[in-house]
C-alpha cells in the first residue's frame, strides 16, 4: 500500500549539537529554526527531533522530568510551536522522541514512589526486595553495573535498565499507560506528525524478572528484557486509544528484536506501529557478549543481515533504513574509509547501498557531509555516560587496559555522533561563539556544510541526488529486492523489480580496484547516479569505493 511515510526520507536533529543561537555552547530550538532552510533544500521530509523535554540531563535529554515542557537549554514552549510552524510552512513533517520506558528520578511520580510502599505512585515503578543482600537478580544497565539502585527510605532496590536516574515505569499498571496515552494526545493535538519510540520493545518485563545469561562484565545485558509478555498487547492498546486517531508516522526502536518480532511491532494490518529500528547490522563488527571492539567488518555478514530483513519484511512489515544516529560511531570511519583520498568517496558508495534499499531511510546530521568519527585524545573529552562508565568498569577490573579501552572508545564511542554539526570554518565550526559543551572535531575546516553546499560534487549534492531520485521512482520505494553475488568480501551487488523495470545496485566496498562484468540485462540501462564523474559503464572494472545504481 502506498503511504507518505514509506515515501519519506528523514533525517534525524541531535539538538544539543546542532546549531546554538544564544552563545551558550548548547545547540538549541532557535538554531534548529535558524538551519531550516538547509534542511529544505536537501530535500528530506520529515525531522525527527531527539528529546528537547524538561530535563535534568544525566543522559542527554533521555531522562525526562516532564513531558509537556521544554529543556530551558532548548528554549521554551512557544520557540518548538514556532519551529513546528516553520517546518510545516517548509513542507516538513516533525517527529518527536517518545521516551516511555523510563522517567527522570526527578519526575513528580518517582518522587511520590520513593515515599513509601503504599504511596499511590509506589506502582508506577519496579520495586523489589533484594536477594541474600544484593540486587533482586543479575540484570545489568545497558550504561555498566547493575540494573537495580538501593533505596534506603524503603529498604527496596528500583529497576533502571538505563542510569540509575532513569527509573523503568511499570507498564503492567494500567494508570501509566494512560497517563502515556493522555500525552502523546497532548503533543500530537499540538500538530506534531509522529513519535519516534525510544526502547520501545522494552516496556513489558519478563513475568518474574529471572536471571539472565552473564556478559564479559559479569551482568545480563539489559536487552534481557526486550520483547517482553505483553510488548504487543500494549502496543495494540497505544493503537486503539491513540495513534489510530490522527495521521502520523511511528517507529518503535526495538532493542533485541527478531524479525519475527519485527513482523508483529510493524505489521502491514497497522494494529501496532508503522516500522521498527532493527540493530543486528550495528552489531556485525561487535563480539556476542562485547561491543568494545575495534573488529572490521565482514561485507558477506552485513549482506546476509541486511537481506534477511529486506526479504522478511516484504509485504509483511515496513523497514527503517539507517547507518548512522544518536547512538551509533559515524559510518564513514566504520564501514568506509576516512582517510582524505577516500572519505567522499566511500560515503557516497554508503549511501548508494542504504538509499537504494525497501524502507523508509534516515540521515543523521552530519551524515550527509561525511562527518567523521573523533580524534578524543584521554576520557576526559568524553560526555557520553555509556563510554565514562564502561571505560572506568572495564579497565578497573582488568579486563582492558587504558590504551585498550581509548582505542575502542574511539571507534565505537556514542560521542562520535554528538560533537558539534560542522556549519563553515569560522570558530567552533559555526557551532557557537562559545566553547561548546562536547568538543569540535578538529577536521571542520574541510568537512563543514558551507564548503559543501557550495561544491555540486559534494557528499551534500549526492544525498540531495538520492533523495531526488526517491522521490521521483517508485521502484526506489517499493521494488522488490534480490541479493547478488553473497558470497563476495568487498562487492555490495543488488537488484530491485517493481513490474517490468529493474533497478540495479553496485557497491564497492574496497580501497583497491576490481573487477567486474555488468549483467547483460543491465548493458542498456541508464545510469541514474553514480559516485565516479563518468556515468558511462563500460569498463569491466569497479574503481576504489565505487557505486552507481542503472535503471532498465
Amino acid at each position: 500500500m502506498k503511504i507518505w511515510w514509506k515515501e519519506s526520507v528523514v533525517y534525524q536533529i541531535y539538538p544539543r549539537s546542532f546549531c546554538d543561537s544564544n552563545g551558550d555552547g548548547i545547540g538549541d530550538i532557535g538554531g534548529i529554526i535558524n538551519k531550516l532552510d538547509y534542511l529544505k533544500e536537501l530535500g528530506i521530509d520529515v525531522v525527527w527531533l531527539s528529546p528537547v523535554y524538561d530535563s535534568p540531563n544525566d543522559d542527554n535529554g533521555y531522562d525526562i522530568r516532564d513531558y509537556r515542557d521544554i529543556m530551558k537549554e532548548f528554549g521554551t514552549m512557544e520557540d518548538f510551536d514556532r519551529l513546528l510552524e516553520e517546518l510545516h510552512k517548509r513542507g516538513i513533517k516533525l517527529v518527536m522522541d517518545l521516551v516511555v520506558n523510563h522517567t527522570s528520578d526527578e519526575h513528580p511520580w518517582f518522587l511520590e514512589s520513593r515515599k513509601s510502599k503504599d504511596n499511590p505512585y509506589r506502582d508506577y515503578y519496579i520495586w523489589r526486595d533484594g536477594k541474600d543482600g544484593k540486587e533482586p537478580n543479575n540484570w545489568g544497565s545497558c550504561f555498566s553495573g547493575p540494573a537495580w539502585k538501593y533505596d534506603k527510605e524503603t529498604d527496596q532496590y528500583f529497576l533502571h535498565l538505563f542510569s540509575e536516574k532513569q527509573p523503568d515505569l511499570n507498564w503492567d499498571n494500567g494508570k501509566v499507560r494512560t497517563e502515556v496515552y493522555d500525552m502523546m494526545k497532548w503533543w500530537l493535538d499540538k500538530g506534531i506528525d509522529g513519535f519516534r519510540m525510544d526502547v520501545i520493545s522494552l516496556i513489558s518485563k519478563q513475568e518474574g524478572l529471572p536471571d539472565g545469561p552473564a556478559m564479559i562484565n559479569g551482568y545480563a545485558s539489559f536487552n534481557v528484557s526486550a520483547n517482553g509478555p505483553n510488548v504487543h498487547e500494549y502496543l495494540k492498546e497505544m493503537n486503539r486509544e491513540v495513534l489510530s486517531g490522527y495521521d502520523i508516522m511511528t517507529v518503535g526502536e526495538c532493542s533485541g528484536v527478531t524479525l519475527e518480532e519485527a513482523a508483529r511491532y510493524a505489521s502491514s494490518d497497522g494494529s501496532e506501529l508503522n516500522m521498527v529500528f532493527q540493530f543486528e547490522h550495528m552489531d556485525v563488527d561487535g563480539d556476542p557478549d562485547n561491543k568494545w571492539t575495534d573488529k572490521k567488518l565482514y561485507l558477506p555478514d552485513l549482506k546476509t543481515i541486511m537481506t534477511k530483513w529486506q526479504k522478511g519484511l516484504e509485504g509483511i512489515a515496513w523497514n527503517s533504513l539507517f547507518w548512522d544516529n544518536h547512538d551509533q560511531p559515524r559510518v564513514v570511519s566504520r564501514f568506509g574509509n576516512d582517510c582524505e583520498e577516500y572519505r567522499e568517496r566511500s560515503a557516497k558508495m554508503l549511501a548508494t547501498c542504504l538509499h537504494m534499499m525497501q524502507g523508509t531511510p534516515y540521515v543523521y546530521q552530519g551524515e550527509e557531509l561525511g562527518m567523521t568519527n573523533v580524534p578524543f585524545e584521554t576520557i576526559h573529552d568524553f560526555r557520553d555516560l555509556d563510554s565514562i562508565n564502561a571505560y572506568y568498569e572495564l579497565t578497573g577490573k582488568g579486563i582492558f587496559t587504558q590504551e585498550e579501552m581509548m582505542k575502542y572508545l574511539r571507534y565505537k564511542s556514542r560521542d562520535n555522533a554528538r560533537t558539534p554539526m560542522q556549519w563553515d570554518t569560522s570558530t567552533n565550526a559555526g557551532f557557537s561563539e562559545a566553547d561548546p559543551w562536547i568538543m569540535v572535531n578538529p577536521n571542520y575546516k574541510n568537512i563543514n556544510a558551507k564548503e559543501q553546499v557550495e561544491r555540486k560534487t559534494s557528499v551534500f549534492h549526492y544525498y540531495k541526488q538520492l533523495i531526488t531520485l526517491r522521490h521521483e521512482y517508485e521502484i526506489i520505494v517499493y521494488g522488490s529486492y534480490e541479493l547478488l553475488l553473497p558470497d563476495d568480501p568487498d562487492i555490495y551487488a543488488y537488484v530491485r523489480t517493481l513490474g517490468e523495470r529493474k533497478l540495479l545496485v553496485v557497491c564497492s566496498f574496497c580501497g583497491r580496484t576490481l573487477d567486474y562484468r555488468l549483467p547483460e540485462e543491465f548493458k542498456s540501462g541508464t545510469v541514474l547516479i553514480s559516485n565516479y564523474e563518468s556515468m558511462e559503464r563500460k569498463s569491466g572494472e569497479l574503481k576504489p569505493y565505487e557505486a552507481f545504481v542503472i535503471y532498465q
